[in-house]
């Protein structure tokens, strides 16, 4: 559904509505990037710090300083490998520097070819070695140490590769699993003591020194930085992937020249961030994070450009299961949106662009399958992925505390535009639960940014439908429907047309949202004004509905009931805001005092207010009972 459109914000500026759907200026997108020398040799990279001398003892660090300097790493010592913090403890065996894989501190040179020599039988590790490898780095920070562990890192993470070079022979699971953690731990303490990177104020990171130094470890890092994206691909295990994601995503300032290694990383952290357990998603949203800090536009292009796809391809169907999943994907990916705003401008404007194509094609082909590229679930959730990126961006309360608008502003009236002509496209009683949607997305859009919107002129005719008799006839076994959830379905079920039960859901699902929406304004010295259509037009149906007999009728008398409610309260809350204007003094042209007037306002004292404090925890209990009872643990659902 998303094509590969991204243009420059230099052709946006000046743009119409007309020319964002004219959709001329949009190229093609150029994927034949320079790769440069991506290939990295794994039989080389290890010995490339052979080159690497320095007197490692003059680093040696007092535990204290351990302690502040690197909190995080001295707790999981204490946690883990506490013995390791009594600097006078014994040394490791002495046939750890016989296998090559003691200390090497005095600076000679440790030939790693020979590790690897497929003539001669590759050591096994053991614990004693590999603890003699974390003295060692924990003490001095040794390169040579940590180039063992990762040897040896490398040589699990490929055990089941019948190619690969094992450079060590891995026979005990204890050992295997604390090789694996104490590589993931230990590698990015050491990379930041040799070649630290500094974070700058704006959030983006700084690349290590293009240094000696770094020259000698980049093949190193890039080697085992890769060899943890292998790795990841083969876990099962939820807090292996975790830890593997948490701790690699600290190395990617070194790395952020390979375009291949990042691509590669970026492919595994959408796949986790789509898939995995929470705790791994959001340790992939963390990764992806930190990418969008570099100062390489271009990376940041691929990370903004495919959460948006991996976020599409997900939500292709949604049910009571994936609906959490796709909900904590579009508000982790409007986190990264609002990161770089001229950045993401470029990609929403693109991706909005799409959607209103996809409109226009719709209205002007006027068939089955037309209506299908909007109808859908793909289009639903991300017109509510824009609408969420542009609340958080353009949020009014940030604006005024900054004093400046944000640079996504320009994009809520093409957004908008899109959203109401999807929902007039089809106006029919089966697509209400779409319409819905499409209306609670808007509805964020102003709650969050002050943009004055009317709702009432989609939603007064579903609350109208709802209350006439032959929407809720009898039908066989209609009775016997449970409530239809509409954050679940865009389509109604034949068998729910013409029932009471999706009479019922429809309208508070609809006054509910209309209720929200009166809220919002409801702080406006305007209200009185601004609501008095909709009241009239459910009084009105309120009558008719009496004058049928539907006021007695079981078929909508709880609809009646319900509108009458919400309308009683509109109308107080006029008389609230009559009452309240009875004292100003000004004018309403006089918009600096209408501004000041509206901020005193606390609309959470407001009828309206009120009433919809009690509505969300009425609403917010029902869901949780359904959330229950889906769970089955014998909820008795109250419809009523």
């Amino acid at each position: 559904m998303a094509d590969d459109a991204v243009t420059s914000k230099g052709k946006f500026s000046g743009m119409t509505v007309d020319d964002l759907l004219s959709g001329n200026f949009m190229d093609e997108d150029d994927n034949s990037e320079d790769e440069g020398n991506e290939g990295v040799n794994d039989d080389d990279d290890y010995a490339s710090l052979d080159e690497l001398e320095e007197d490692e003892e003059t680093h040696k660090m007092e535990l204290a300083a351990l302690a502040e300097k690197d909190p995080e790493f001295f707790k999981y010592l204490q946690e883990n490998d506490k013995e390791l913090l009594n600097f006078t403890a014994p040394a490791a065996p002495a046939d750890a520097d016989s296998d090559d894989g003691g200390f090497a501190l005095d600076g000679e040179d440790v030939d790693m070819d020979s590790d690897e020599d497929e003539d001669e039988e590759s050591p096994v590790l053991t614990l004693a070695i590999l603890k003699g490898w974390q003295r060692s780095i924990i003490e001095t920070r040794s390169l040579r140490s940590l180039r063992k562990l990762l040897l040896a890192f490398r040589s699990a993470a490929r055990m089941n590769d019948e190619e690969a070079v094992s450079g060590w022979k891995i026979e005990e699971a204890s050992v295997f699993n604390k090789l694996v953690v104490t590589a993931f731990k230990y590698t990015p303490v050491v990379l930041q003591h040799h070649l630290p990177y500094k974070i700058l104020p704006n959030g983006k990171f700084k690349a290590p020194a293009q240094n000696a130094k770094f020259k000698a470890l980049q093949k190193l890092v890039l080697s085992y930085f890769l060899t943890v994206i292998h790795f990841v691909s083969e876990l099962s295990d939820a807090p292996m992937q975790q830890l593997a994601v948490q701790e690699s995503a600290k190395l990617i300032p070194y790395v952020i020249s390979s375009r291949k290694a990042i691509r590669n990383y970026l492919k595994m952290c959408f796949d986790l961030w789509s898939s995995a357990a929470d705790e791994v998603r959001l340790a992939a949203l963390l990764a992806m994070r930190s990418l969008v800090g570099s100062q390489d536009d271009s990376i940041v292009d691929l990370v903004l450009r495919g959460s948006y796809m991996a976020l599409v391809r997900s939500c292709k169907s949604t049910s009571a299961h994936t609906l959490p999943s796709i909900n904590l994907m579009k508000n982790s990916a409007a986190e990264l949106y609002v990161v770089d705003p001229s950045t993401a401008y470029q990609h929403a404007f693109g991706f909005i662009r799409q959607l209103a194509v996809h409109l226009r094609n719709s209205m002007k082909v006027k068939s089955k399958e037309a209506y299908k590229q909007v109808y859908n679930w793909q289009f639903v959730h991300s017109v509510d992925f824009w609408a969420l990126v542009l609340a958080k961006a353009c949020d009014a309360k940030v604006e005024s505390d900054s004093g400046e608008a944000s640079e996504l502003k320009p994009l809520i009236y093409p957004l908008i535009q899109v959203t109401l002509g999807a929902i007039k496209l089809i106006p029919t009683a089966r697509y209400y639960p779409l319409h819905l949607q499409l209306l609670r997305s808007l509805l964020h859009i102003i709650q969050r940014t002050g943009t004055y919107l009317s709702l009432a002129p989609f939603l007064v005719p579903i609350i109208t439908a709802s209350l006439s008799p032959s929407s809720s006839s009898a039908k066989p076994k209609s009775a016997a429907l449970r409530p239809l959830d509409m954050t679940l379905h865009i389509r109604a079920p034949a068998q729910y047309l013409k029932t009471k039960s999706y009479a019922e859901s429809t309208a508070e699902e609809a006054l509910f949202v209309l209720g929200s929406w009166a809220e919002c304004v409801q702080g406006s010295v305007a209200f009185p004004e601004v609501v008095l259509p909709a009241v009239l037009a459910l009084r009105k149906a309120l009558k008719k509905a009496h004058s049928s007999g539907g006021g007695k009728g079981a078929a909508n008398g709880k609809i009646v009931s319900m509108v009458k409610t919400l309308v009683e309260r509109i109308e107080e809350g006029s008389k609230w805001v009559s009452s309240k204007r009875d004292n100003v003094t000004f004018a309403p042209a006089n918009q600096t005092q209408v501004q000041r007037w509206e901020s005193e306002v606390k609309v959470e004292e407001t009828p309206v207010g009120k009433y919809m404090r009690v509505q969300r925890k009425t609403r917010e209990k029902k869901q949780a009972m359904l959330e229950k009872a889906r769970q089955g643990e014998g909820e008795v659902l109250d419809s009523d």
